[in-house]
C-alpha cells in the first residue's frame, strides 16, 4: 500500500512532533513529580518518553523550557476547569466560589505530580521562581476577577482586589504544599471548604 505524500503510519508531520510532545511532557510530569525520585534531567525524561535527545530540542530549547510548558500546561488546565466549573454551578456567591476551589484542589491534590512540580518543586529551582510568581499573579488577576462578576458592586476595588486576590491565591497555594508535603493532617475537602469560607469573606466589602 502506498504511503500517502508526508505522513507516515497514517500521521502527518505535524501529527508526529505533537504526539512526541505529550509524550515529552507527560514523562517530565513523571520524572519530576516523582516523590523522592532522582533530580530532573533531559536523559531521564527521554528515557521515559522513550525517545531520544534529538527529539526532545525539536521540542523545547532545554529543560527550563520543558520545565515551564509542564507548569503552563498544568496552569491551562486549572483556569479551564475551575472557570466552567463557576459558570456551570447553579446557586449563589458561596455555592459558586466552592465549585470553582473544587476544581483547583482537585487538579492539583487527585494527582499529586501535579501540585508537586506546580507549586513545591517549581518553587526549588531558581531559574523557574519568576515563572512560578507570574502564573501566581495570573490566578489572582482570575481570583479578582471572578470576584467582580460574583459580587458587582460589594467588590473591592480594583487596588484592595487584587490585595485580596493575590493573598487568597498564596494562602491556597501554602495549604495545598503543607498537604504534598505531609506536614498539614487535613483532606482536600478540608481545603475546599477553607478556601471557599476566605475567599467569600475576603473577596468583597
Amino acid at each position: 500500500m502506498a504511503v500517502k505524500a508526508g505522513q507516515y503510519r497514517g500521521m502527518t508531520a505535524e501529527q508526529r512532533h505533537a504526539d512526541r510532545r505529550a509524550r515529552l511532557l507527560e514523562a517530565t510530569l513523571q520524572v519530576w513529580g516523582r516523590d523522592g525520585g532522582p533530580t530532573v534531567t533531559m536523559t531521564r525524561i527521554c528515557a521515559e518518553a522513550g525517545l531520544t535527545e534529538r527529539y526532545f530540542y525539536q521540542c523545547f530549547s532545554g529543560l527550563d523550557d520543558a520545565l515551564k510548558a509542564v507548569m503552563d500546561d498544568i496552569a491551562a488546565q486549572i483556569a479551564e476547569r475551575a472557570v466552567a466549573a463557576v459558570e456551570q454551578t447553579a446557586g449563589g456567591p458561596t455555592e459558586r466560589v466552592r465549585a470553582g476551589i473544587g476544581a483547583f484542589v482537585e487538579i492539583l491534590t487527585d494527582d499529586p505530580r501535579k501540585g508537586r512540580v506546580a507549586i513545591v518543586e517549581s518553587m526549588s529551582l531558581d531559574a523557574l521562581r519568576p515563572h512560578r510568581a507570574r502564573l501566581l499573579r495570573q490566578f489572582a488577576e482570575l481570583a479578582q476577577h471572578e470576584a467582580r462578576e460574583l459580587y458587582g458592586p460589594q467588590a473591592w476595588s480594583q487596588e484592595e482586589g487584587r490585595l485580596a486576590a493575590t493573598m487568597f491565591i498564596g494562602g491556597v497555594a501554602e495549604l495545598v504544599t503543607a498537604w504534598i508535603e505531609g506536614t498539614l493532617e487535613t483532606s482536600p475537602g478540608d481545603i475546599v471548604e477553607a478556601a471557599t469560607h476566605h475567599f467569600t469573606v475576603t473577596a468583597h466589602r
